[in-house]
């Protein structure tokens, strides 16, 4: 019996220790050895490209969101469909608005000509992010690397997971909950909209029909966003008019003043709840920037593939 025991424990101790190690701890310091150009490599591309483009710099943000909230930080979306896998990329809250897949592309041919086979297309997302916040005038973080990449991605998980412009707090509160993310974290990633822009059909209900908004701001919407969608809807609009090209607390000043371009954002300072942090950020800007910051961190340890999970895709876009 003893042995028998022992042996048993000795199993349980060799398992527990497998599962450790295929979930280890990110680190900030992943790459300093195997690849110590990694992140210099991936800056000076992602500057480039918002340079070029500013409006890039909200599209790589965005698909490191999109890419953490369905089945974790794990470049499922950068995926394209084939001829066995449906992907994330034509999903509805996709399909016509993720960019940036061909930045990511050369961000990647350059990392791997200094790096083959090492860097991840899930880190290169999450160091791309946080580069594009500080080309645009933001607070940089330090990310925490050693994601792998999916071999897998999923249509139906992209549709179920990713909150659409048209939650009330509560759903949104909720969906963040299943992440691990916390209200707070829910408020200061939300300030991501201070760059970038929306379609026309994910905030016309808004516009017409929603109360509070402020009327002028409403007008102002409504000039290039036409009460009945006409063919081929691809009529945008900034998500902060104020400053659209700066990463700033200017969108919590918009929410204050009830111009919150989607029900989702105004949702946020409409008596409730998270409306004194809403208060807070829009009147300082250095807790804004800390609290985007901790919530990045937090919103990048969603689910990673580490240690022997998944793989290094040499291309971002298919799997080896």
């Amino acid at each position: 019996m003893v042995a028998c025991a022992s042996s048993l424990s000795l199993t349980v101790l060799v398992a527990a220790m497998m599962a450790s190690a295929a979930t280890a701890q990110l680190s900030a310091t992943f790459y300093d050895t195997s690849c110590p150009n990694a992140l210099s490599t991936i800056r000076s591309a992602v500057t480039a490209a918002v340079n070029n483009e500013s409006r890039m710099g909200a599209s790589l943000l965005r698909l490191h969101f999109h890419d953490c909230f369905v089945d974790g930080c794990d470049a499922s979306v950068l995926l394209a469909d084939n001829g066995t896998l449906v992907g994330e990329q034509g999903a509805i809250p996709n399909n016509g608005s993720l960019r940036g897949f061909s930045v990511v592309d050369n961000i990647k041919r350059q990392v791997e000509a200094v790096c083959p086979r090492t860097v991840s297309c899930a880190d290169i997302l999450a160091v791309a992010a946080r580069d594009s916040v500080v080309a645009l005038g933001g607070p940089s973080w330090t990310v925490l690397l050693g994601r792998r990449d999916s071999t897998t991605a999923s249509k139906t998980n992209a549709e179920r997971d990713l909150p659409p412009p048209s939650f009330d707090l509560v759903n949104l509160t909720a969906s963040f909950a299943n992440k691990n993310l916390s209200t707070a974290d829910l408020v200061a990633l939300s300030g991501a909209h201070t760059i970038g822009q929306a379609q026309c059909q994910n905030f016309r209900d808004r516009i017409y029909n929603e109360t509070p908004i402020d009327a002028s701001f409403a007008t102002s919407r409504q000039a290039n966003c036409p009460r009945t969608a006409p063919t081929g809807d691809t009529n945008l609009a900034p998500l902060d008019t104020t400053t659209p090209n700066a990463f700033d607390n200017a969108y919590y000043s918009n929410l204050v003043s009830q111009k919150g371009l989607l029900h989702s954002d105004q949702v946020l300072f409409n008596g409730s709840s998270t409306d004194s942090m809403v208060s807070n950020f829009a009147s300082n800007a250095s807790a804004f920037s800390s609290a985007f910051a901790t919530a990045m961190v937090n919103m990048g340890n969603i689910a990673p593939k580490t240690g022997t999970a998944g793989e290094i895709r040499l291309n971002c876009s298919r799997v080896n």
